[in-house]
């Protein structure tokens, strides 16, 4: 394994990982500086696609990542560290959202792209990330969850229903409805910009 002190950020293999999270048990604040660096900007897109509000993210990712300090011992290899981590943040995110009485809100600037295509086509897929955005601001939060992990984070139906704390088949149920809903969303949208 490389040395973390060398390392800015991840990605670590899931045997790193399971090594700094013993090293932070033990109190090793330069294994928990280098897992934060790692999930920093995985939390933050994912909680981001939740919340959609700057302050909870970056409040819900240190409250996360205050668990992870904390808990780290506890953490008995029955999941993926990520499966362990992301858990613990979808928890708090939805504790968040609970407590916050901002409505939800799409920002067009996490889907900025910047490649340097020609700017209509940058627009039109700017419009159309912004559209799906909106539509998924409109599921349920635990189908929002379900879609989130699923094609933003790569995570397979097991893993998810690990971090959403349900069965294997409440997650598929959750995903199936999403879908459906996405798509009645979407489809009015594009009737409607006719």
């Amino acid at each position: 394994m490389q040395q973390e002190r060398g390392r800015t950020s991840g990605p670590y293999t899931e045997s790193e990982e399971v090594r700094l999270l013993a090293r932070i048990a033990g109190g090793d604040r330069v294994a928990f500086e280098a897992l934060y660096r790692a999930y920093f900007p995985r939390l933050s897109r994912f909680i981001g696609r939740m919340a959609r509000n700057a302050a909870l993210i970056e409040e819900v990712v240190n409250d996360t990542m205050l668990v992870v300090w904390q808990k780290a011992a506890s953490f008995d290899g029955s999941c993926k560290v990520s499966t362990w981590v992301f858990a613990i943040a979808y928890r708090k995110t939805l504790k968040g959202l609970k407590a916050s009485d901002e409505p939800v809100e799409s920002d067009a600037s996490l889907y900025e792209d910047d490649s340097g295509n020609q700017p209509e086509q940058t627009m039109k897929r700017q419009q159309l990330r912004q559209t799906v955005a909106e539509a998924l601001d409109q599921l349920p939060a635990a189908q929002r969850a379900v879609m989130v992990l699923t094609y933003y984070h790569d995570m397979a139906y097991n893993d998810i229903a690990d971090v959403v704390e349900c069965p294997l088949n409440t997650v598929k149920t959750r995903m199936f409805h999403a879908r459906h809903r996405l798509k009645d969303l979407l489809w009015n949208e594009r009737e409607s910009n006719r």
